[in-house]
């Protein structure tokens, strides 16, 4: 061809051009949001003006590095945790060593407390801080309050211990809660380690879905001659050359050429589609075996890649972050909290025994260390460790806590059909011969004919010959009929493999085969008919099975109360065959990736809890969207990044598995923050010094601490309980 003439002629410009020409590119301001306040946004980035969180971008670049913030939790974490290991560890029995007397324990713990306090719990001190500044108490002012009371008490008591009442020295030293704020600092970085790699998904869904489309087009200019652009200098009507194995720079239509492309990443349909001139193509798609010239269309964010892109990162800004509830429940508890404290000052300096305002200031910072106890902030982390552990061995992974806990309340699950209800790729179903040739003969012809066809169909003949042992001969003068079919010739005989319009084209009625075809078609197979010298010879089937598993799944989800809707991008007959054998009764066919978005959305409107389950970057929105995202290991790297559960084996058992640890897990969960809280509720009025006028005694810093291991420790076993929960 004229065009091909031009590719030898003119090699591809140099890698450092296409750079160049990039680096001239405008760049694009970065627009930044909070992920605990999506409705805050700036461009560049900085903190959250009411929590004080880093703000991330809105949409991930491709090549962007790993996570800043994470990287610096992570050093101060491991950098400071023998520390606070060694100081806890001084705390519980440093008293029993001989070489320990009175004071110096504490001047110890001061020592190895400090740099975990001071240094790694510093930026947790600054979100502190700005919380009060902007009026928007939260989980940090609660945390920066408590370990800064526990901290500065621990301080005097080691400095100026002569300013307590004689009573509270034991063993020659004033008790200290330096353990109390290191171990405190240190949970908080793990837990903030663990929930920004959880974050760092989302972003990665982004980036997969960036990193389908090409980073340079062919153009073909004026004169004939081409050459590599980079792909944001692509302009609307340019004429682009797709050779094979490239993707498809852009959304557009084919000008000249034939080939099949694979579209299967976007719409989730497994057989490549034939595009012929006026075909339109779909950016990032994956042109297989023939040179394409495509007219360019639609251009950066108008392509259907970018609109997918912009779907997901809707989806996944428009979630309420589990943490909302968390900061205004801290919120009223942080004001309970301090106006508790307050009181117990007030209420000792007043009427409290000599000395007393030094009695109300010690109940006081009692009170706020008791407030901040290890075992609230335990209580729903260790639940969701152990139950994601318990899952991962299970075959089921989840994302972060709001999946387990949304799971359980799902009441409507729509699935995709291709690679979620079916194995996704095509098998070999049956073959049938008309009298005069055998359905073995009819087999191997169409095999020998298929050899160099790499479409799925043609493949999957092939390999159930050869699994039976035919043997093949070679095709000669192969050609393709413009997707209805192949011909060419094998052992001499002229053979035509295709479909009811490739038969009809020939002048050959297929009538006698039609009422046992249309029925294989029924049941969601597609048939191809052989015609040989001109005489209709058979036909062959081939399907893409329903995995084993799904009937079952889909039954018991069914008889859980849980209502199975199948939305998928391929035919509707389909869709319907397979909706029919597994007992689905609502089916959507032929539906794009945006659609499937929408649909979900408006079940969420009309009050229900969505699950959607699927494998293709074409589920992504809906994966996003959804309540709980459901991806089958066995999919895209895009989809299991845009939800929140990964089915490992593919199997959508896998759900019924999920939906039972989320229950046992969220019922922990209430255990775990139950006995939290009545330890707080137990705790405060101790700390506070209420029992002092019945016994005389105060609470003591040895033995809260005591009780805080105690409680700490009753959590995590509670959620260790989980290990033994049956999930089958």
């Amino acid at each position: 061809m004229h065009g091909a003439e031009h590719h030898h002629g003119h090699p591809p410009i140099a890698q450092s051009e296409i750079e160049q020409v990039a680096t001239a590119a405008p760049a694009v301001a970065t627009e930044y949001t909070c992920p605990m306040h999506p409705e805050i946004r700036q461009i560049g980035p900085g903190n959250c003006p009411k929590c004080g969180m880093t703000l991330e971008p809105v949409i991930a670049e491709p090549e962007e590095e790993d996570n800043p913030e994470l990287k610096d939790f992570t050093r101060r974490f491991w950098w400071t945790l023998p520390l606070t290991v060694i100081v806890t560890l001084l705390a519980m029995g440093g008293h029993a060593l001989v070489l320990f007397h009175g004071s110096t324990q504490n001047w110890l713990e001061f020592g190895l407390a400090s740099p975990v306090v001071l240094w790694a719990g510093w930026p947790f001190y600054r979100r502190g801080v700005r919380s009060l500044v902007q009026r928007s108490p939260n989980m940090w002012t609660l945390i920066s309050l408590g370990t800064a009371a526990a901290y500065l008490y621990s301080v005097v008591a080691t400095l100026v211990p002569g300013a307590f009442p004689s009573h509270f020295m034991m063993a020659g030293r004033i008790g200290v809660y330096f353990e109390a704020a290191a171990v405190i600092i240190s949970l908080t970085l793990l837990g903030q380690m663990l929930e920004l790699k959880a974050r760092s998904q989302t972003s990665a869904a982004i980036k997969s879905l960036l990193g389908l489309a090409p980073k340079t087009a062919r153009r073909i200019n004026a004169d004939g001659t081409e050459q590599d652009i980079p792909l944001a200098h692509v302009q609307s009507g340019d004429r682009l050359r797709v050779r094979p194995g490239e993707k498809v720079p852009v959304d557009g239509q084919v000008l000249e050429g034939e080939s099949a492309v694979d579209e299967s990443m976007l719409t989730g349909e497994p057989i490549p589609t034939m595009k012929r001139p006026g075909a339109p193509l779909i950016g990032a798609t994956l042109n297989s075996h023939g040179s394409l010239v495509m007219l360019a269309q639609k251009i950066g964010s108008a392509t259907l890649l970018a609109q997918i892109v912009q779907l997901v990162v809707q989806a996944q800004r428009s979630k309420a972050p589990m943490q909302r509830l968390a900061d205004v429940i801290a919120g009223y508890f942080v004001m309970v909290v301090i106006s508790i404290a307050a009181l117990t000052l007030l209420g000792w300096g007043l009427w409290g025994p000599e000395p007393s305002w030094v009695f109300g200031l010690i109940n006081a910072v009692a009170v706020m260390i008791i407030a901040c106890p290890c075992a609230l902030g335990l209580a729903t982390p260790m639940s969701v460790m152990v139950a994601t552990g318990k899952a991962a061995g299970s075959g089921v992974l989840f994302r972060d806590a709001a999946a387990i806990e949304n799971l359980r309340k799902i009441d409507i699950l729509i699935v995709d059909k291709t690679g979620t209800l079916t194995e996704g790729r095509p098998e070999f179903h049956s073959v049938e011969a008309v009298p005069g040739f055998t359905q073995q003969e009819v087999l191997r012809l169409a095999a020998s004919l298929d050899q160099g066809s790499e479409h799925p169909l043609a493949q999957a003949i092939v390999k159930q010959a050869r699994a039976i042992g035919l043997r093949l001969s070679p095709a000669e003068n192969f050609e393709s009929a413009s997707g209805i079919g192949v011909s060419g010739l094998v052992e001499g005989h002229h053979l035509q493999l295709g479909n009811t319009l490739l038969m009809q084209e020939a002048g050959l009625t297929t009538e006698r085969l039609q009422a046992r075809a249309e029925k294989l078609r029924g049941d969601g197979t597609s048939i191809m008919y052989l015609a040989v010298n001109g005489v209709l010879a058979g036909w062959l089937a081939v399907a893409d099975p329903i995995k084993p598993t799904s009937k079952q799944a889909v039954e018991r989800l069914q008889a859980d109360g849980v209502r199975v809707i199948m939305a998928t991008g391929d035919g509707l007959g389909t869709a319907r065959s397979v909706a029919r054998q597994l007992g689905i009764e609502e089916v959507h066919g032929e539906v794009k990736p945006q659609d499937k978005e929408r649909l979900v959305a408006a079940l969420q409107q009309a009050g229900h809890r969505v699950a959607m389950a699927g494998d293709g970057i074409n589920d992504a929105p809906a994966l996003a969207r959804a309540d709980v995202g459901i991806a089958m290991g066995t999919g895209t790297d895009v989809a299991m990044s845009s939800a929140q559960v990964t089915l490992v084996k593919g199997d959508l058992l896998g759900i019924l598995r999920a939906r039972g640890l989320s229950l046992a897990t969220v019922r922990n969960m209430h255990q775990n923050l139950t006995f939290a809280f009545l330890y707080n509720a137990m705790g405060i009025p101790l700390a506070a010094g209420l029992l002092y006028p019945l016994s005389g005694h105060l609470l003591s810093p040895l033995i809260a601490a005591l009780a805080m291991s105690v409680s700490s420790a009753s959590v995590v076993f509670n959620a260790l309980r989980l290990r033994r929960v049956s999930i089958v």
